[in-house]
């Protein structure tokens, strides 16, 4: 079969030729989604290929965690969703024999070069928004088939990853992604269609689906419990069962038309503006295998139940899920997601109540230690679409990381984006100026910097993006 991105056919084949001489692997993995997807694509591959590996993660690849991954004596060590913009610190390593690495990654790229690089970036192709790190962890898993082996069921985790990592935000998966949606099609294991993108579509019963939706407020029904019952019971369709509110997966196709037509007239006659009304159709994705009505049977509720286990240090549940556990770990990851969406909305509601900061070109907020630094970007995301938040500027979060230093996350969009915005050059740059790092993607990325360097942080920050933006 043909590789589904033959811009990095020969990377992802030098990558696989040297996996399958290794003695045993380790792959070493973020703790988002995106990352837990990505070691969940390459852990699959590798054991049907009959290569041994042990897994870790880490919230960031800094020194410490270099020093951790080394000094276990690994031969090989695979990076996924990082190790491109670390390449640097890792090349030190590898010249000194300590393991070779191997990345597939879809972050900007540091200076130094490695035989082994997997990357977008490097061909050319936008790793924000064509191309996720499991997205690249699959073309790998691709390259790792032998004969009898068939690796697109994977294609279902890739675009799990994707969809976590925001790479969906315009409506739909474009690029290499839209790539790997295809073959994941043909194999049986996703489906696509266009519906109503807001969060919960399986899971969540019809009051509470319209409800929660923040990503598009409309007055009268968004954070409106009351509202939203009203809006329902005024509709041409009966929304419960037996007395049971339905979830919108369970409603036929007439029904979610009738429901969506109803939304976008309310919006309209409210005032919603029309890029956010546009926003509440797209293209959903649906894996096939999965239990209807459950979190996994769609990307965005997966990749949320995803975050929601390695961000609280449970990365074992979240890739036990990658590999297929719909059990122990099935449960455990809910009642970890239960917390987590106590989390996001405490702190989406701290965001609210207390405000942001504007300045010329960026807005920011300092939580200090009342959000916590693995979820503060996530909030800032919510936070992006909410009321009194500016969309026409990049949003900055603060979170306490230690004593001394504060964990940094922006937050963007691809409007801005295809005005100039590149936060990843933006946060890197800016935390330089100030002795700390940083680095990411166009849209989102983040840093670590000084408590005490703030302020200037924040002015250069604020200059970077002027500049970007004209």
């Amino acid at each position: 079969m043909d590789p589904p991105v033959p811009e990095l056919a020969d990377r992802a084949a030098a990558c696989a030729d040297r996996l399958r001489t290794a003695d045993e692997v380790l792959v070493a993995s973020h703790i988002d989604a995106d990352g837990l997807t990505s070691a969940g694509i390459a852990a699959t591959a590798l054991e049907r290929a009959g290569i041994p590996y042990e897994a870790t993660f880490a919230k960031q690849l800094d020194g410490e965690e270099l020093e951790r991954i080394a000094a276990a004596s690994p031969d090989v060590v695979l990076f996924t969703d990082f190790g491109s913009g670390q390449l640097d610190a890792i090349a030190e390593y590898e010249e000194k024999g300590a393991f070779t690495p191997v990345i597939c990654d879809h972050h900007q790229p540091a200076e130094a070069e490695t035989a082994f690089h997997c990357n977008p970036l490097l061909e050319g192709l936008n790793g924000a928004s064509e191309l996720s790190g499991a997205g690249t962890s699959y073309l790998l898993a691709r390259a790792l088939e032998g004969d009898g082996t068939d690796n697109r069921d994977l294609a279902a985790l890739a675009v799990v990853g994707a969809v976590g990592d925001m790479q969906a935000s315009d409506g739909e998966l474009a690029g290499a992604n839209a790539a790997i949606v295809e073959e994941g099609v043909a194999r049986g294991v996703l489906d696509t269609s266009p519906d109503l993108t807001l969060y919960g579509t399986q899971t969540r019963p019809l009051p509470k689906l319209l409800e929660y939706a923040s990503d598009v407020a409309i007055p009268g029904i968004s954070n409106d419990a009351n509202g939203a019952v009203r809006f329902l019971d005024g509709l041409d369709l009966d929304p419960r069962n037996g007395g049971e509110w339905r979830c919108w997966a369970e409603l036929a196709d007439e029904e979610k038309r009738t429901v969506a037509s109803a939304l976008v007239q309310r919006a309209v006659s409210r005032g919603v503006p029309a890029d956010r009304i546009d926003a509440l159709i797209g293209t959903t994705y649906t894996l096939c295998r999965e239990e209807p009505g459950t979190e996994l049977r769609d990307a965005s509720e997966f990749s949320t139940l995803l975050n929601a286990t390695a961000r609280y240090d449970r990365a074992d549940v979240g890739l036990a899920i990658c590999l297929g556990d719909r059990s122990d770990a099935l449960e455990e990851a809910r009642r970890l997601l239960r917390s987590h969406r106590h989390n996001l909305s405490e702190g989406l509601r701290w965001v609210k109540e207390t405000g942001v900061e504007s300045e010329a070109n960026v807005q920011w907020f300092d939580a200090g230690d009342r959000i916590p630094e693995t979820i503060v970007g996530i909030v800032a995301g919510m936070a992006a679409g909410s009321d009194g938040i500016d969309r026409g500027k990049p949003i900055v979060a603060f979170a306490e990381k230690n004593a001394d230093d504060a964990k940094v996350s922006a937050r963007g969009t691809h409007a801005l984006v295809r005005r100039g915005l590149n936060l990843s050059v933006v946060m890197g740059t800016a935390a330089s100026a100030v002795g700390g790092e940083g680095g990411g993607h166009d849209v989102a990325a983040g840093a670590t910097v000084p408590k005490a360097a703030r302020e200037e942080f924040i002015d250069q920050v604020d200059r970077i993006v002027g500049d970007q933006l004209g």
